[in-house]
């Protein structure tokens, strides 16, 4: 198989953790006999500094011309510190996805056995949790009508949708549920809000094309709650940009580690895989990041994208593995009583490759 892809390293830990996600690729290709060739590109805050604009034209044609992308993050502490900043590293990532139609974020929540004792909810409630979210991405009051009055003191940020939005992420996340084991949740707050109105409207009239699906609605409080108590009652969770975005890194904690969270930014073209962890500016360059979650997105591009399964199987069973033989990263094996074997960023990339070795050959 021949593939084009872009990596993007982006701001912080990005470039430390999309080393590791292209050398897994590399190596896969190695295995496997396929031909994935490769282009960087700038944005966020280092594509501000270099060009003064987040989101280069050239970085934009590269992606355009790509099978698909692997990007690390974007984010600079200055710019927290700075709420009146016009240009911001995240507005990149926010046009990237608009000019791609990358319309549904995907983010698997699959919980390791071996990490159970990494999250700070109880083993018992968590064992046995698989959640995929789908999180609509172009919607929603990230890409509203935003007010600021001429005195400063009143601001508004427009919550939209139109109904095609919903359908084309609706029917996604539906498809991906008679996949899975047929349930699906709905999350909204359709009690107050009119975009959640027509939101849960949509919803349930897609529903009615896949009547296998066990269809749950539930507001965005409750959700948010239940995820913590009873994490185990959810299958495919459908949910606009805010919500979804909230409710994800509530998720992490599932898993252990926001450094565990793969994702996958797709539509009816180039797909965008990233680890959801943020550009953690205070350990980049420490040799602290983990690298899984980009490791992670990278099955995640080999089976979504390429249709590479059996490809993408293999890195998650070697992270199985990783994981059993008693291998961490300082972030999932902080505050454990066990003796964990703590790696750095680069050892622990190294042993990754080294295991998709052994496992092929086996």
């Amino acid at each position: 198989m021949n593939k084009k892809i872009l990596v993007i390293p982006g701001d912080g830990i990005g470039p430390e953790v999309t080393t590791w996600g292209k050398a897994v690729l590399e190596k896969i290709a190695e295995v496997y006999g396929h031909d994935f060739s490769f282009q960087e590109a700038l944005m966020g805050h280092v594509a501000i500094e270099a060009t003064g604009n987040p989101l280069p034209d050239e970085t934009l044609a590269k992606a355009q011309q790509s099978d698909a992308i692997l990007f690390g993050a974007v984010g600079h502490a200055k710019y927290d510190n700075d709420p009146a900043a016009k240009v911001r590293p995240e507005q990149g990532l926010l046009k990237i996805r608009k000019e791609l139609g990358l319309y549904a974020n995907l983010r698997p929540i699959l919980l390791f056995d071996e990490l159970l004792d990494a999250s700070s909810i109880k083993p018992s409630i968590l064992k046995g949790t698989d959640i995929l979210f789908f999180r609509e991405l172009t919607g929603d009051v990230y890409f509203g009508e935003k007010k600021r009055s001429e005195d400063g003191n009143t601001a508004s940020d427009l919550m939209i949708y139109e109904r095609y939005e919903i359908e084309r992420i609706a029917h996604k996340a539906f498809e991906a549920a008679m996949t899975r084991n047929k349930r699906l949740c709905s999350v909204d707050k359709a009690n107050v809000l009119e975009s959640s109105r027509l939101w849960r409207e949509t919803v349930q009239q897609v529903s009615k094309n896949y009547p296998e699906v066990e269809t749950e609605h539930m507001f965005i409080d409750n959700a948010a709650m239940q995820l913590i108590k009873d994490p185990k009652r959810f299958d495919v969770v459908l949910t606009a940009n805010l919500f979804g975005d909230i409710l994800t890194d509530e998720a992490s904690q599932i898993a252990g580690s926001m450094g565990m969270l793969a994702s996958a930014s797709v539509g009816d073209g180039t797909g965008f895989f990233e680890p959801i962890h943020g550009s953690a500016h205070d350990i980049a360059g420490k040799d602290l990041a983990n690298p899984l979650a980009s490791i992670l997105s990278v099955a995640l591009m080999l089976d979504i994208s390429f249709g590479l399964k059996a490809e993408s199987q293999l890195i998650i069973d070697v992270i199985k593995k990783v994981l059993a033989e008693g291998f961490r990263t300082n972030d999932i094996a902080d505050g454990s009583t066990n003796p964990y074997k703590v790696l750095g960023t680069q050892d622990m990339g190294k042993l990754i490759l080294k295991f998709i070795d052994q496992q092929s050959l086996s």
